[in-house]
């Protein structure tokens, strides 16, 4: 068994159960990768926030104990999947988002690193998470929020995913549900 196999994977604490559909995301603007701000709340198209804890860095450590915290791995292999299936997204008229609370300096190296066609959004100052309740979880002082998706319409929520089990698998699995509505 390698290292990667033997990180834990995420729970399901009920920390998102108050994110239920018909919830309005608060009209808070966000700086994003592409030199923009984008306010969540203002977009009338169906979106997906792809909502992760942190990417690492080529040659930079993890955060402590960022091995044993379960689902704290995978942002970047999600990303990557979202990347992937962009086109197909595309096709359904959903737009795409990534969110975390990294700065949006650290993020545009991961987008350019990654070739992300999509714009990563940053909430270094945390006010989007805490008016939303936003799980997270803090390790080595820092508060980190956990992996979540938000489908979004009009400003309201749609739906969620939480906890997000295969983050390398979970945009196939999400394109699925836009594939079989009407």
């Amino acid at each position: 068994m390698s290292n990667r196999d033997s990180f834990l994977p995420p729970i399901d604490d009920g920390a998102a159960d108050h994110l239920k559909p018909g919830l309005k995301l608060p009209a808070i603007a966000l700086p994003a990768t592409d030199g923009t701000e984008i306010c969540l709340a203002e977009i009338p198209d169906v979106s997906v926030v792809i909502i992760y804890p942190w990417t690492g860095r080529p040659g930079v450590a993890n955060p402590p104990d960022w091995d044993v915290i379960p689902g704290a791995h995978g942002s970047t292999p999600e990303l990557e999947g979202f990347r992937n299936w962009a086109p197909d997204f595309a096709q359904w008229e959903v737009r795409l988002f990534g969110l975390s609370g990294q700065t949006t300096e650290h993020q545009r190296e991961l987008v350019e690193r990654l070739w992300l066609p999509f714009p990563v959004l940053s909430d270094a100052d945390r006010h989007f998470a805490q008016a939303l309740g936003l799980p997270s979880f803090a390790t080595g002082g820092v508060h980190y929020l956990k992996q979540l998706t938000l489908i979004i319409l009009g400003g309201y929520i749609k739906g969620v995913i939480y906890p997000v089990y295969r983050p390398a698998e979970h945009a196939f699995e999400l394109l699925g549900r836009f594939e079989l509505r009407d």
